[in-house]
């Protein structure tokens, strides 16, 4: 797949465990409130949790539950999207190809991204569940030569760590570190209360 710059966001990763979060709505918000530049990745939360349990129930290969993890983030892109419709804002626009997140940049709003028509046409991508939306979400930023990428998590990653800390951690997949040592720009961690609590995308990234 080539690259889909000149195209740049700042991918912001927000995580499944999110999805019970009390403040997720005031979140959407804020995160629609800034609008471009900002490309966000949804987790699979409990919906890609379902695609784990039902693995061994019936018997499912690696590569058919990797294809469902990425529907169930799509499902969660599109939940996010819903939740954030009454915001005092353009919402955030659902885009699945990089035209798609152009025009929501022409419009000055922030991307959320649809990523089953990418993703599943990709060929670099492994289907193990060592690579989960942590991953993905820096694969896409990757291909759009984004400015930064920041991980919203539940949990905090400690002061001076590293994408390998947070690997040995459990706070991202297995592959993720490698995917980030592929990226020329900022990576980080926060939570969604360090988010809200910063004035500038520039000074929530860990």
């Amino acid at each position: 797949m080539p690259d889909l710059q000149p195209f740049r966001p700042e991918i912001i990763k927000l995580g499944g465990s999110l999805i019970g979060h009390p403040r997720l709505r005031d979140l959407l918000a804020a995160l629609a409130r800034r609008g471009a530049p900002l490309l966000l990745v949804a987790g699979g939360g409990p919906l890609a949790d379902a695609v784990r349990a039902l693995q061994p129930v019936l018997s499912l290969s690696d590569a058919a539950c990797h294809r469902m993890a990425i529907l169930a983030m799509e499902q969660t892109a599109h939940a996010f999207a819903d939740l954030c419709r009454n915001s005092q804002s353009l919402g955030l626009a659902l885009a699945d190809s990089s035209a798609a997140m152009e025009e929501a940049q022409a419009q000055g709003r922030a991307a959320l991204w649809l990523p089953a028509r990418m993703a599943l046409a990709a060929t670099d991508l492994p289907e193990s569940w060592d690579l989960t939306s942590d991953s993905l979400a820096a694969w896409l930023a990757e291909k759009t030569g984004a400015l930064r990428l920041t991980l919203v998590k539940s949990t905090p990653a400690p002061v001076g760590s590293t994408p390998a800390d947070w690997a040995a951690e459990g706070l991202v997949d297995p592959l993720f570190p490698a995917f980030a040592a592929r990226l020329a720009c900022p990576v980080g961690v926060t939570t969604a209360e360090a988010f809200l609590a910063a004035p500038t995308q520039g000074e929530i990234a860990a």
